[in-house]
C-alpha cells in the first residue's frame, strides 16, 4: 500500500464510476485494489485510465467479458485487431438498421397517404416487422439472405 493509492470513494468521485460499480469490476477481475485503508479499498492511480478503457470498450459495445480479455494477466492492454474489425462492422450494420428504421418512421410521420395502413411503404414495413425481417438493408448490403419467403421490394415514399 503506497501514500498514492486512492480509496474507493476517491475513484468513484473522479471517476464517475459508482462505489457499488467499482466493487462488481473487480470481482470480475477488471481492476484490482492494492489492499485496504480500514473498510475502504485502495487503487493505485492507473486505476483511473483502466476506468476510462472499461468506458470506451463499453461504448463501442463490447461486453464487459470481451473487455476483460483485452488486458493480459500483467494489466496491459493486448487487444486483438481483429475483435475491433469485427466489432465496427456489427456497428456497421446496426447503423444501417437504425438508419432504414428512421427512414421510416419519418416516411410514416409525413406519408400523405390518408391512413398509414393506405401507404404501400409503411405496409410493406409492416410486412417485414411480421415476419421479423427489418434488418433488410443489412442484408441486401451483405449479398446474404435468411431463408424463408422472398424479399419484399423496397417501395418509393409516397408523397
Amino acid at each position: 500500500m503506497k501514500d498514492k493509492d486512492l480509496d474507493i470513494t476517491e475513484v468513484a468521485r473522479r471517476s464517475g464510476v459508482p462505489a457499488s460499480t467499482l466493487r462488481y469490476y473487480e470481482e470480475k477481475g477488471l481492476i484490482a485494489s492494492t489492499g485496504r485503508r480500514g473498510l475502504r479499498r485502495l487503487f493505485a492511480p492507473g486505476v483511473l485510465e483502466r476506468l476510462a478503457l472499461i468506458s470506451l470498450g463499453q461504448v463501442a459495445g463490447f461486453s464487459l467479458d470481451e473487455i476483460a480479455q483485452m488486458f493480459a494477466p500483467d494489466g496491459r492492454l493486448r487487444i486483438q485487431r481483429e475483435r475491433l474489425t469485427a466489432k465496427a462492422e456489427e456497428l456497421d450494420r446496426t447503423i444501417q438498421r437504425l438508419v432504414a428504421m428512421r427512414d421510416g418512421l419519418r416516411h410514416a410521420a409525413a406519408c400523405s397517404a390518408p391512413s398509414h395502413m393506405e401507404c404501400p411503404r409503411f405496409r410493406s414495413i409492416v410486412r417485414l416487422a411480421g415476419a421479423g425481417r427489418l434488418d433488410l438493408p443489412e442484408r441486401r448490403a451483405s449479398g446474404k439472405r435468411r431463408s424463408g419467403p422472398p424479399a419484399e421490394p423496397r417501395e418509393r415514399p409516397v408523397g
